[in-house]
């Protein structure tokens, strides 16, 4: 698929309509109709907005694989034959992540003790699965319901607990809930690593398409963008905002700083064994399929 006003190739980049993955990504679309701020001689980049569980989805689907796509790191495993992982562009969380919440304050064991339904923001998303990790071994039932309506199934009651993300993990309290777990506190405490809630993807094939080299090209031009937006801070937080659903710009300062952090510059050998053993745990509970490798594709 080529631009016929520059003829180079169009990469399709799919992200979830959130603060931080908008704020990483303008300087490869522009604003506005504003020209892009990085440039490639060979490639320009399409924007595609989309949830990350219709994303963790979509890269299932072997009829319209996006090029260029962020996926839950709990996805990863069901995919890995078609994506390679970008060492740029992760979503770390260093001793935070998705937050457990429920009307009441209460422990973990007093929530698990009565075969709870709990509220997951989709069964493919690493909130999911870090949840299942949490409480192997105990009986609960997740009930999948969009990210941003997790917050109201809790106060309504149609839920007993919620697994908030996104923007949720630090409105919660606002809402009138009470904190459970932090799930990612829980991991690092666990591990002494940080939680891999979400990667970005290249596909594979890509590298026989435009020529061998083509995916570390790629990755370079995503690492530029995360640097540039970093350097353009206070522009980059003022576009972020209209992602943030309403929420203020300390919030959504707030919210970007958590996940737009050093790992997401370079996962670096500290992300690349947290991925490694997140799935591999998950793995050896029969939560995810077996990876053989795993690794980083730099510029």
């Amino acid at each position: 698929m080529t631009s016929l006003s520059s003829n180079r190739v169009v990469l399709r980049l799919g992200h979830s309509p959130d603060p931080d993955d908008a704020f990483m990504w303008w300087p490869l679309f522009g604003i506005d109709g504003d020209a892009p701020e990085i440039v490639s001689p060979r490639f320009t980049f399409e924007q595609v907005e989309i949830d990350i569980e219709a994303a963790n989805r979509r890269a299932e689907d072997a009829a319209d694989l996006l090029e260029i796509t962020a996926l839950s790191c709990g996805q990863y495993p069901r995919v890995a034959d078609r994506y390679a992982i970008t060492a740029c562009g992760s979503s770390m969380g260093e001793g935070y992540g998705p937050k457990l919440v429920a009307t009441s304050p209460r422990s973990v064991d007093e929530l698990l003790r009565d075969n709870p339904r709990i509220a997951i923001p989709g069964a493919r998303t690493t909130a999911a699965l870090t949840l299942g990790l949490r409480a192997a071994g105990v009986a609960y039932q997740p009930v999948e319901v969009p990210f941003e309506a997790i917050g109201v199934a809790v106060q309504d009651g149609d839920v007993d607990a919620g697994v908030v993300i996104h923007e949720g993990q630090l409105t919660f309290e606002t809402d009138g809930l009470h904190l459970v777990e932090d799930l990612g506190a829980w991991w690092g405490a666990r591990t002494g690593g940080p939680l891999p809630l979400g990667v970005n993807v290249v596909l594979r094939e890509l590298e026989d398409r435009h020529g061998e080299g083509t995916l570390s090209e790629i990755a370079d031009l995503l690492e530029r963008s995360v640097q540039h937006a970093l350097t353009h801070r206070d522009r980059s937080i003022e576009y972020a905002m209209r992602f943030g659903r309403g929420i203020d710009r300390e919030i959504a300062d707030r919210f970007v700083e958590l996940y737009v952090n050093r790992l997401t510059i370079d996962a670096g050998a500290a992300g690349l064994d947290a991925v490694h053993r997140l799935l591999g745990e998950a793995s050896e509970r029969g939560l995810v399929p077996p990876v053989t490798e795993i690794a980083f594709v730099r510029g």
